[in-house]
């Protein structure tokens, strides 16, 4: 029951984490805007989408290191993992452009918490479909 496929995307996600991180950062200083967003609508942005970012993801991905511990298929697992950094990618994008194309960031969304969902499901289900 050890973790074999999920470090591999946390090590992927942290590293998207990090250009959100280094992004934020770089706005904040060509802005000169150290606390707040300054009412700077680029640095609010940046900010919401690097916040957004550590709000679900370090959770969807317990979620889903939970579903590798309990042996559901490796194929759920690469599949779940995929469709998160995809998600998180599009919701990036989407929500950082000053003329946003809210199609991106609902995708992102509602794949989040699609990907959510499913694990709850499946980690509360579990006892149900090994009996059945």
């Amino acid at each position: 029951m050890s973790l074999n496929i999920t470090p591999i995307y946390v090590a992927i996600l942290a590293l998207l984490f990090i250009f959100l991180s280094i992004n934020t950062i770089k706005t904040r200083r060509t802005h000169k805007i150290s606390i707040g967003d300054g009412g700077e609508k680029a640095l609010l942005r940046a900010s919401r989408v690097h916040a957004n970012f550590a709000e679900y993801v370090p959770f969807t991905i317990i979620l889903i290191g939970i579903l590798e511990t309990q042996s559901y298929s490796s194929w759920i697992i690469h599949g779940l993992s995929i469709a998160l950094i995809i998600a998180r990618i599009s919701h990036a994008y989407g929500l950082s452009q000053l003329n946003e194309n809210f199609r991106f960031r609902i995708f992102g969304t509602s794949t989040t918490l699609n990907i959510m969902a499913t694990c709850a499901f499946l980690i509360l289900f579990k006892p149900l479909l090994a009996s059945a």
